[in-house]
């Protein structure tokens, strides 16, 4: 069985056109920190990982930015997936984001009676983030 390897989520990948614009958003906004950046010019790509932890094993999201790809539509369908990241005062944090400019696509609400309180979010170029409250 696999769990004795003790598998662990070590990272999760967006593809993204404009990068400082997503750094912006992710570590600006959102308060992660830039953890590393990959150049690799001879494919044209650069890779940062982002996230709130410091340990290399703690989850983060790789931006990964062709650079050629630059300044086009990120070719993505709409409902591919999300991020979820918890925060506290979710409502007052939608409302911060929602006047910096963030496209809220759901205000903070349960999903079912007695459960969690969650919102969602788009990033700049369409991804959706979900924030859930940890209240």
């Amino acid at each position: 069985m696999i769990a004795s390897f003790e598998p662990r989520l070590l990272h999760a990948m967006l593809r993204v056109h404009d990068l400082p614009k997503m750094l912006g958003f992710y570590c600006g906004l959102l308060g992660m920190s830039e953890l590393r950046r990959i150049e690799m010019p001879e494919q044209r790509r650069t890779l940062v990982f982002i996230g709130y932890g410091p340990a290399p094993t703690d989850p983060q999201v790789e931006l990964w930015h062709d650079w050629d790809t630059a300044g086009m539509p990120a070719p993505h369908d709409a409902a591919a997936g999300h991020l979820g990241i918890g925060v506290r005062d979710i409502a007052r944090c939608v409302r911060e984001l929602a006047a910096q400019g963030v496209a809220v696509r759901r205000e903070p609400a349960p999903l079912r009676a007695g459960g969690r309180v969650i919102a969602m979010l788009e990033d700049p170029e369409g991804h959706e983030v979900e924030l859930l409250g940890t209240d």
